[in-house]
This record gives structure tokens, sequence and C-alpha cells, in this order.
């Protein structure tokens, strides 16, 4: 089998025969494409499909072609249609993790040791990058589960299948966790520049927002499976019920003519209607609101000063661009700024070169500002200093 040797002959390849595997890709799971059918899409010309399987992009098995895996995979990653969630290949990447700290920590040369740190950024996006995914594909397949699964049995099958997983991808988010914020101190304490600090900071948030998915997704599992446990048991008692009545002895056995006797539905009422009231954005913007207003006011005999009247047109003046300048404080760059010199956060905030006008007390707001949003990264004394008769705390980074 060929390979591709640079990136451009894949793209190009791909881009060429994009009909067809866009045609494939949709009836992937039919597995009934038909070389006839992949000629009509390459204008009959078989060498195209010849050099798509030499080069691995599909395979041919009798006179059906498919798409190979890792083509099929990146699409469905990609597109989020995915249904297999892997969930061995986050605990492959938190091991590469903790190999690259390893690396880090014993390396002596800068230069090694700074490609180490690019590999420890890179697996940590990879860990939440994947975590969130793999919640996402668990979400979409515990829907599909039970909203398009018919045999009870499986459907509940499933679900539970689906909760151990849901169960192995919490455990792993734990895991992570636990890395970053006791297993590997003395790296994250060697390595922790701006660039370290926000990767942190922003797998943190990733694996949070999956942590809380995934407690929904506990929920909705737990309520999908007791529907199923009542639909189970309402199935087993119509079949009961079914049963004696094509015996012929369903009122000798049950109740059921009783119970019959003590219901009143009210089957020949006349059925309720409720009027919704339209909205008042629609009925000042759309032409058919603008009939029905018409229709309303002839039936009441309204005065016809009370109708809707078409607005001036809006002067050309108005469509005139206009440029605007807001400035605005970045609390991140002050921040770095902060961490590179060796003044208090209160000092420093208060003597600051800003490069426009700030008040007084738009610095105190300021220094509430980073103190609160950065606490876990500054070092809070219990001292005190004076600024201008203010009693501040003293604040460093760590």
């Amino acid at each position: 089998m060929a390979g591709f040797k640079k990136i451009d002959e894949l793209i190009r390849m791909l881009d060429k025969e994009k009909k067809l595997l866009a045609d494939m890709f949709q009836k992937r799971k039919s597995l009934a494409f038909q070389t006839d059918d992949a000629l009509a899409l390459v204008d009959n010309k078989e060498a195209r499909i010849k050099d798509l399987i030499r080069y691995g992009v599909i395979r041919e098995s009798g006179n059906l072609l498919e798409m190979e895996d890792v083509y099929l995979k990146f699409f469905e990653e990609v597109l989020e249609t995915n249904e297999i969630i892997n969930v061995a290949i986050v605990k492959e990447f938190i091991d590469n993790l903790n190999e690259n700290i390893e690396y880090y920590l014993a390396e002596k040369k800068e230069s090694l040791r700074k490609k180490y740190l690019n590999e420890v950024r890179r697996s940590l996006h990879k860990i939440a990058l994947t975590t969130l995914r793999n919640v996402i594909d668990l979400k979409r397949n515990v829907d599909n589960t039970y909203k398009s699964e018919p045999s009870l049995k499986i459907k509940k099958l499933k679900l539970e299948k689906l909760d151990e997983k849901r169960e192995n991808i919490k455990v792993l988010i734990k895991e992570s966790e636990k890395l970053i914020n006791e297993k590997q101190p003395v790296f994250f304490a060697a390595a922790m520049d701006v660039g370290m600090i926000e990767t942190v900071n922003e797998v943190k948030l990733q694996l949070d927002e999956a942590y809380h998915n995934l407690l929904d997704i506990e929920h909705q599992i737990i309520n999908y499976l007791n529907q199923i446990q009542h639909q189970s048991i309402l199935l087993k008692k119509l079949h009961q019920l079914k049963y004696l009545r094509d015996q012929q002895i369903l009122e000798e056995y049950t109740n059921v003519k009783q119970l019959a006797q003590t219901i009143n539905p009210v089957w020949f009422e006349p059925q309720a209607r409720y009027s919704t009231k339209p909205s008042l954005r629609w009925l000042e913007s759309s032409d058919d609101a603008n009939g029905l207003l018409q229709q309303v006011m002839a039936r009441r005999n309204l005065p016809e000063k009370l109708k809707r009247k078409d607005a001036a047109p809006i002067p050309a003046s108005y469509f005139t661009d206009l440029d605007a300048v807001s400035e605005y404080i970045d609390c991140e760059d002050m921040y770095n700024a902060f961490s590179g010199q060796g003044k208090d956060l209160f000092r420093f905030i208060m003597e600051y070169n800003y490069k426009f006008n700030v008040s007084h007390d738009e610095r105190l707001s300021l220094f509430g500002q980073i103190a609160t949003q950065y606490d876990n990264l500054l070092d809070i004394r219990t001292e005190t200093g004076v600024f201008e008769d203010i009693d501040y705390a003293l604040i460093y980074r760590k």
C-alpha cells in the first residue's frame, strides 16, 4: 500500500474525491456502497478508485467499498458524530504526561527541558479535549439509545454499559485533577510560567465543565432506567391481561369490570381550545401580522387613524460609519506586568504609568479585581502596608 509523503498530496486527493467520500460517509452504517455507485461519482474513472484503495483511503470487499477506519474515525471526531467512547486513550495521555514531567525534572539542558515542557502542555490539552469529546459522545449515545433502541432489555443493558463508561470518565477526571494539584507539585512549581499558568487554568475549567456534565448525564441515565423499569412492568401486565382476555377468563380472575365502572372518562366533551397571544415583535415587523390586524380592525369598526402606517425613510446620515474608541484596562496584561517586578500588588497598581487617565477609585477597583481573579497565584500575607493613609494587605506573586 502506498503512502502519502506530504500533507499537500493528502489534501489534494481528499478534495478531488470529496463527492465520493461524502457519500460513503453518509452510508457508512449501511455497508452497502457498491463499486458501480462509486464509479458514477468519479466520472466512471476506475483508476481514481484504485488510487484511493492503493493509498489506503478506502478498501474493497468483493463488490462493496468501505472507508478505512483511520479516515472514518477522523471524520466522525471532527464532525462530532462518533459513537465510540474511548476512555483508554485518556489514560494513555495521563501516562504520557507523567513521563514527560519526569523527563523535564531529570533533564539539565535548558533546550531539552523546553521540549519536554511543550509536550506537557500538549498532553494537558489532549486530556481536556478528549475528555470533553467523550462526554459529548456519551450524552449523544445515551439519548440515541433510549429513543431509538426498540428492545427494552437491550436498551437497559446499553444504558448500564454507558453508565459504566460514565463512571470511568469520572475516575479519569479525578485522576487528572489530582495529578495537577497533588502528584506533581514540584514540576508545576518549577515550570509555572505565564503560558503554563494559562494552560493549567484552561484545563481545570474544561475538566470541571466535563465533570458537571457527567452529573447531568448520571441523572438522565437514572431517569431513563426508571422509565424502562416502569415500561417493563406495564408491558408485563398488558401481556397478562391479553392472555386472560384471549382465554375468556378476564372477568373471572381480575376486577377489571369493577374498576371500569368507577372510571368516568369524558370522551364526548368538546376539545378544549386555548388561545395564545402573538408577540409584540411579530405584530410590529411581520407583513402577515399587518394583514391580520387589518381584519381585526375592520371587524371591530375601528377608526382609520388607528391603522398602522409605514414609517418615513431612514435618513442617509444614520448609515454613516462612525469610529468609537473605548479605553479599558486588561486585568490579564496588568497581572503579567505585575509578575515581572518586585513591588507588592497595591503599590504597583497605584504607581503604574497608565496610557490614559485612571482615577483613584478605579485603581482601587482594579486592585480588588486582580486579587480576586488570581488569588491562587498570589501570596496574600497577613501583614499590611500604608499608601497615602490607606491600609492594605501586602500581596506578592508566588
